[in-house]
């Protein structure tokens, strides 16, 4: 084998983890160990990103009071949100998730997109100026799945007023809040999603999301 090929054992462990990768919200209080935690960024940074711009950057939160204030934050949020689902079965439904693990992890991380960096000129991102952002999200995934491959969960935490969290963490201008991670061992890893468990939302069917040559024309992939 070459030294750049992988062996069916090193593929096989990569799509499990894929497939093992869950938003984690309970958490056990351990600390995630300094070295695990540097191979965890390690992977992040190690994203593709447009341009090699590399826009992101790591906020490493495990103050106690800093994550009540975040917390605090998505409360107030969440709220709005609950009381913005139409149907009151499924408002029950909501209202039993939970849907954050701010003060359980040990460990908080705000990853941001510093837009300004590499102006004014960043190879490829004329066309297309999101890519900043596009790439930043690309860090996250990778954090994401070595945080798995360590046995370490994360929860990404969508529901809070974005531009009052970027205030609290002190985001200078051209710098904008991406994703606000709970990080920890967790309690478990479920077998499946959340909501898909719970019947809240159910997988869409890889054959109804994969086109040829043009938007809505099935693919032959599917249809053997």
């Amino acid at each position: 084998m070459e030294p750049d090929e992988f062996s069916p054992a090193d593929r096989d462990v990569v799509y499990r983890v894929i497939r093992a990768r869950r938003d984690v919200r309970q958490f056990r209080s351990d600390p995630v160990p300094d070295a695990v935690l540097g191979r965890i960024l390690d992977a992040a940074h190690a994203a593709p990103s447009v341009g090699f711009m590399q826009p992101w950057n790591f906020i490493l939160i495990r103050s106690l009071e800093t994550r009540r204030l975040v917390r605090a934050l998505f409360e107030e949020r969440n709220r709005q949100e609950l009381e913005a689902v139409p149907d009151d079965a499924r408002k029950e439904l909501y209202g039993s998730f939970k849907l954050e693990g701010i003060l359980e992890s040990p460990l908080n991380v705000a990853v941001t997109c510093d837009r300004r960096r590499s102006a004014p000129f960043v190879l490829g991102r004329a066309p297309m100026p999101e890519t900043d952002l596009f790439s930043t999200c690309l860090a996250v995934e990778n954090l994401w799945l070595a945080a798995r491959a360590e046995g370490v969960g994360v929860g990404w935490v969508s529901i809070l007023d974005r531009e009052a969290t970027q205030l609290l963490l002190g985001l200078p201008d051209g710098v904008q809040l991406v994703a606000y991670l709970c990080v920890g061992y967790p309690l478990e890893f479920r077998v499946r999603p959340m909501l898909e468990e719970t019947g809240w939302k159910g997988r869409h069917p890889l054959g109804e999301l994969v086109f040829q040559e043009r938007w809505g024309q099935s693919s032959a992939l599917f249809n053997a």
